[in-house]
């Protein structure tokens, strides 16, 4: 009888015990928990990501005329085994302007432009108006992409990696997911992204877990951008030899001493 009474003591505290490990590893694990649910919020507008020195530009005028627009357009580079020459037919890839450390490119016909700072959008206007207030162009349409837009993850995600980007906007959520989503070993609140802007250095916290994403300055993404995800403790752990194995040790025998005692104390 006096067993029985020791065996669903012990079956209650480990299904407490095993209850309190599930609360706990939902709240470490799950994402933006205080979400409301079917509460509607406004959007923070995304402008897209500004331009920077470095950052590599195709930019693409289209006219009727194109005989005209030509003059405007970089050449096309032929890419052959072990080589790389100028060519207009062939295996080709377009040529893109590289903005210089003083934020300016030199454009066909137009010289030096100033583009550091603003958007591929503002930049398209800009194109366009000063050509047609130029009078070489009448009707034309401008295009302006970014060439080398990548980020790079690393830490605790499935696949990290750099990523090259299409388009001017991704969001964290979405660069995680295309590396695959964090690892079980990731904390959840333990998300960096350094950037690099303007001349300095800048790393910033994010917390998964929180609808507060959604107002980090980082949560959309620009050029350059590295994440890294923090492994948690018990990732960290494993980094010792045979540390993990001692604390399971431990804790077995923690759970043996106090079920011998409590056997003890009820047997008497």
């Amino acid at each position: 009888m006096c067993f029985m009474k020791v065996l669903r003591l012990c079956i209650l505290i480990i299904s407490a015990v095993a209850l309190m490990s599930s609360c706990k590893t939902y709240k470490k694990i799950n994402y933006i928990q205080d979400v409301k649910i079917n509460d509607t919020v406004a959007i923070r507008e995304n402008m897209g990501i500004v331009i920077q020195p470095q950052d590599m530009l195709s930019i693409v005028v289209s006219s009727r005329s194109m005989e005209l627009a030509s003059m405007f357009n970089l050449m096309t580079a032929n890419y052959q085994t072990g080589s790389e020459t100028v060519s207009g037919g062939g295996s080709q890839r377009l040529l893109g302007y590289v903005v210089a450390n003083d934020g300016t490119i030199d454009f066909p016909v137009l010289g030096k432009i100033q583009v550091a700072g603003m958007t591929r959008w503002q930049l398209q206007e800009y194109i366009k108006k000063a050509i047609v207030d130029a009078g070489l162009l009448k009707e034309l349409v401008v295009t302006v992409e970014f060439m080398n837009f990548k980020i790079s993850i690393i830490g605790e995600v499935n696949s990290p990696g750099s990523y090259t980007i299409n388009g001017d906007k991704i969001t964290l959520l979405e660069a995680l997911a295309m590396a695959r989503d964090l690892t079980i070993f990731g904390r959840r609140d333990g998300v960096f992204v350094v950037r690099e802007e303007n001349g300095t250095r800048t790393t910033y916290n994010v917390d998964l877990r929180s609808a507060d994403l959604f107002n980090s300055p980082v949560y959309y993404l620009r050029q350059n951008d590295v994440i890294y995800v923090e492994p948690n403790k018990v990732k960290a752990g494993q980094s010792t030899i045979n540390e993990n194995n001692l604390k399971s040790v431990s804790l077995w025998i923690s759970i043996s001493s106090f079920l011998t005692s409590l056997a003890v104390l009820i047997f008497k």
